[in-house]
């Protein structure tokens, strides 16, 4: 690690009031005048109430309501789907469903142009919500009492699909435009779906999820992902286990299909499947080739073109390791972490259009790393359930960059405006240099500004006096 330019973010995460609201103040950040410098960050942290379980799937932000502002939606094992918005601590609506709620996920499942909430349990039923009309009947989220009657408002559409679900995705899988369900399972088969209804129909309700397609992959599932190829196309991949990767080929798109389950090969063993899966196992040390393994794909370049062409894509492991590919297979850098890593998203925390990789450990311990390999590091003071990063709304009406922890106290922690001026390390007295108020101030207090160990200890009395 010592060859890493690792900063922290926080060293820790201090006591809070019990308000619903908290800054926190980035402390401990070793910031000397000699060294490279750690950048101070202030966060906001919201708490919300969670008194059940979950699966390390079953959360993720999207906007859920159609109103352009992003909620977080969670699905516990009991069969409640929370939908949580603004700053409230308690859930902006809670619907039931049937069995243990497995993975959760937002986007545009039915191709109607709006996004639909879909809540997947282990037992296989899928569940379909349009929670529009409850964002245009709850406009005045102060009064929750007297919307109760929704709460109970069934789902707009269930189906029985194959049984323990783990991981689900929307998204263009073949480039046509329309997305599709994709569903990871733990007997380490991926099915793909497609909603289909009448064409002489425009209700939502009627309609069905049809299979696609059906892979057996060799080892478990734990990510699906999709990411530009070389050639600009989507690339379904899923993550296999010791640091590898899979690509999934759509075959429909080469053949005439109807969609129907008949059609799409369905036998674990039949040469169909082995053939439209392409394992890619990355170079470098892995110390164990079982060792679970995440991935997330589409990682933005900062540009529209760039990141349509040749996409980068990140994997992490149980183990440790940290990596960061293109499509093309070119490894852009590896990481090594002592800590196990369980989650990885993908985030702008500079605001420059360009993602970072976030990577969460089980210790709370997070790694923000950009395209240059710059670390910054924070650490969630609790073990963590559950995690994932993007954007959320708050009070301001804006989506900002967080990162959501879920505990094992019935708390959910929401660090809303995730924000860094840079990612790189640069030298503090190097940054006040260039501000002119910086040396007029020294003049005021009888510094010379050519003295450069009366700035340092000046710098140093400033930051850490009273600590």
């Amino acid at each position: 690690m010592s060859l890493l330019s690792i900063r922290t973010f926080a060293d820790h995460v201090p006591l809070f009031t019990r308000k619903k609201w908290a800054p926190v103040l980035a402390a401990h950040l070793q910031l000397r005048a000699d060294t490279p410098n750690v950048m101070r960050g202030l966060l906001l942290l919201l708490f919300l109430d969670f008194t059940g379980t979950l699966f390390p799937h079953a959360i993720c932000l999207g906007d859920a309501d159609n109103d352009s502002l992003n909620e977080l939606v969670v699905g516990d094992t009991s069969g409640k789907l929370l939908v949580y918005k603004n700053d409230e601590s308690k859930p902006w609506i809670t619907r039931t469903c049937v069995g243990m709620l497995t993975c959760v996920a937002v986007g545009d499942v039915c191709n109607k142009g709006k996004n639909f909430v879909v809540a997947v349990g282990a037992e296989g039923w899928f569940h379909l919500f349009d929670l529009s009309a409850a964002n245009a009947n709850k406009a005045d989220s102060s009064s929750q009492h007297e919307f109760s009657s929704f709460d109970d408002q069934k789902p707009l559409f269930t189906q029985h699909i194959p049984a323990n679900t783990k991981v689900i995705l929307i998204s263009d899988i073949d480039g046509d435009g329309r997305c599709e369900l994709v569903v990871g399972y733990t007997d380490r088969v991926v099915r793909a779906f497609r909603w289909e209804e009448p064409t002489d129909s425009s209700d939502v309700g009627i309609g069905q999820l049809i299979l696609l397609k059906k892979w057996l992959l060799e080892g478990q599932v734990d990510s699906l992902s999709v990411n530009p190829g070389p050639e600009g196309l989507p690339e379904l991949m899923v993550s296999q286990p010791g640091c590898g990767y899979a690509i999934l080929l759509c075959s429909w798109t080469q053949q005439d299909s109807s969609g129907s389950e008949e059609e799409a090969p369905a036998t674990p063993g039949s040469e169909g499947p082995s053939r439209d899966v392409i394992l890619h196992l990355t170079t470098g040390r892995i110390h164990n080739k079982n060792v679970s393994t995440h991935l997330i794909g589409s990682i933005s370049k900062g540009s529209k073109e760039e990141s349509a062409t040749c996409g980068l894509f990140a994997l992490c492991t149980l183990d440790g390791t940290l990596k960061l590919m293109d499509s093309s297979e070119q490894l852009l850098w590896s990481v090594q972490v002592d800590h196990q890593l369980f989650a990885l998203q993908k985030l702008d925390v500079t605001g420059d259009g360009r993602e970072e990789v976030v990577a969460c450990a089980w210790d709370g311990q997070t790694y923000i790393i950009d395209h240059n390999r710059s670390v910054v590091r924070f650490q969630f003071d609790e073990n963590v359930n559950a995690f994932c990063a993007g954007q959320y709304t708050c009070k301001d009406g804006k989506n900002r960059s967080c990162l959501v922890y879920v505990g094992f106290n019935h708390k959910i922690y929401v660090y809303y405006k995730v924000e860094l001026e840079r990612m790189e390390s640069t030298n503090l007295l190097k940054v006040l240099e260039e501000k002119p108020e910086f040396k007029r101030h020294l003049k005021e207090l009888g510094v010379d500004a050519e003295d450069a160990a009366a700035v340092r200890a000046l710098v140093t009395n400033v930051l850490y006096r009273g600590s």
